[in-house]
């Protein structure tokens, strides 16, 4: 059966596309039969369990008898109510995958579905490989969410060592050695890129050691002047400079038998390198303005994500240093080489703001797997800092991909389009849909524009908020919408 709603230009160019490795079920829900009956045979003969509905009220009776892995729904004209039971179903069943129908020129309807949690649309009269291309992707993120979800089961009964989360193999091998290093003094020198949690790795150490009762003192050489460093680590007499009123002891006598942690300690210049050698040298320091000696005990973890070995072949860091911290050496592995940690990690962050805040949320299985695939630069920081962001800007428990930063909408865009670019035809998009940011951004501007200018009232009619239209604005870079082609 072919109806209507079909392109008939296309109807050749239907991309083969393979059949779910499980039969998942679909929901096809949208008041017109020949539609409703086409998409049915369609999805069933690519492989999908279907069920069908023109009634919506009926739809919820077979979304609570047996939730959907995949919901088709069409959204009628000037009817709120398919986007209420979109709504509805991404609350109460957030594994399931929306995809919304909508009448051509509908892009508003679209855009607000993607808020309210659908992941994807299509744009009435469509082809039959546009439909198609959409199931497989919605299976697509189905496989992932399902396996995240098992990975969610796997990973809840351990965290890790201490404050450390995670199980990789990678992190597995770092417990181990952590576990042996702590219970000595020798130094340390913790290697990695910025934000893989080397002060974490420093403070995990210390607390697992025969002196976790001593002070942990951490001190940032890249943020200090050398002579703050300077007076910071072996201390100053009274008169030494203009300020210094009284004595003070520097943290490498304060630490006792605890720690000093230097963060950063590439940054160090190549004067301050020689005094803290002949410091670890003698175990003692001479504090700035002093002509006597203090005995020091603490440990040293030193921590840098820049090449130490590469500096000492080009002279900006002395070798008898590098020698005398490396002692004992630690590589943390970047986040995009544990993957498989994301989940515990999102997890923990997110029990830290229940704990934090009272308020109870959850990733979606497409948020999830973008975090999987996403090769987190800024490691673990930026991902504590990505799902902070998606809490405080959600409108409901459930966190979407239009709450993540702005580079993790990119990466499904561009990797949208690599898809697309697969389809054989040399196009970069695929055919009858495109992202959220996109459509979100062109729902933005043409409000403004059909309104002349006027943004509060562009912001009413578009039913958000008037700090998050010049907040888009922004993100958009665009300073006159009247002007942005």
């Amino acid at each position: 059966m072919l109806a209507t709603f079909l392109n008939p230009s296309t109807m050749d160019s239907v991309l083969p596309i393979a059949e779910p490795a499980v039969r998942l079920r679909l929901l096809v829900v949208d008041a017109d039969p020949a539609v409703r009956s086409a998409c049915a045979e369609i999805a069933a003969g690519l492989g999908y369990a279907v069920e069908s509905t023109g009634d919506l009220a009926q739809a919820r009776t077979l979304l609570d008898a047996r939730a959907a892995d995949i919901l088709l729904i069409n959204l009628s004209a000037g009817s709120s109510r398919g986007l209420e039971m979109v709504a509805e179903a991404k609350a109460l069943y957030p594994q399931t995958a929306v995809i919304v129908m909508t009448a051509s020129g509908s892009v508003n309807a679209a855009v607000e579905a993607m808020r309210c949690g659908a992941s994807d649309y299509l744009t009435k009269p469509f082809a039959m490989d546009e439909l198609s291309t959409v199931l497989d992707r919605a299976s697509q993120h189905h496989a992932v969410g399902s396996a995240t979800r098992h990975l969610r089961e796997q990973l809840r009964a351990s965290h890790g060592l201490g404050a450390m989360i995670g199980r990789s193999p990678e992190m597995e091998k770092l417990y181990r050695i952590l576990s042996k290093v702590a219970q000595t003094t020798h130094p340390v020198l913790v290697l990695g890129e910025s934000g893989t949690g080397k002060e974490l790795v420093a403070r995990t150490i210390h607390a697992h050691g025969p002196h976790a009762h001593k002070p942990f003192l951490p001190v940032d050489c890249g943020s200090l002047v050398p002579t703050l460093i300077e007076s910071e680590l072996f201390g100053y007499v009274k008169g030494a400079f203009t300020g210094a009123n009284r004595s003070k002891d520097g943290l490498l006598v304060a630490a006792e038998d605890g720690t000093v942690f230097l963060d950063e300690i590439g940054e160090l210049s190549l004067d301050l390198q020689a005094k803290l050698l002949r410091a670890l040298q003698e175990k003692e320091v001479r504090p700035v303005g002093a002509t006597h000696r203090v005995p020091i005990r603490a440990r040293i973890i030193a921590a840098t994500n820049r090449d130490l070995g590469a500096m000492v072949e080009s002279g900006n860091f002395r070798k008898d240093l590098y020698y005398r911290l490396n002692v004992v050496n630690l590589r943390l592995p970047p986040l995009r080489d544990r993957r498989e940690d994301i989940p515990l990690l999102a997890a923990h962050f997110l029990d830290h703001i229940r704990h934090e805040r009272g308020e109870n949320f959850t990733l979606s299985d497409e948020v999830l797997g973008t975090m999987m695939q996403y090769d987190w630069p800024g490691n673990v920081r930026e991902l504590e800092h990505a799902v902070e962001r998606a809490c405080a800007l959600s409108s409901g428990p459930v966190l979407h991909l239009g709450d993540l930063p702005t580079q993790l909408q990119h990466h499904v865009l561009e990797a949208r389009r690599a898809a697309g670019a697969g389809n054989g035809d040399g196009s970069s998009e695929i055919p009858g849909v495109r992202p959220l940011a996109e459509l979100e951004r062109e729902a933005i501007l043409g409000a403004i524009r059909t309104l002349n200018g006027d943004k509060l009232q562009a912001a009413r009619l578009l039913g958000i908020g008037k700090t998050t239209l010049y907040r888009k604005l922004k993100e958009y870079g665009v300073a006159d919408p009247m002007r942005e082609d």
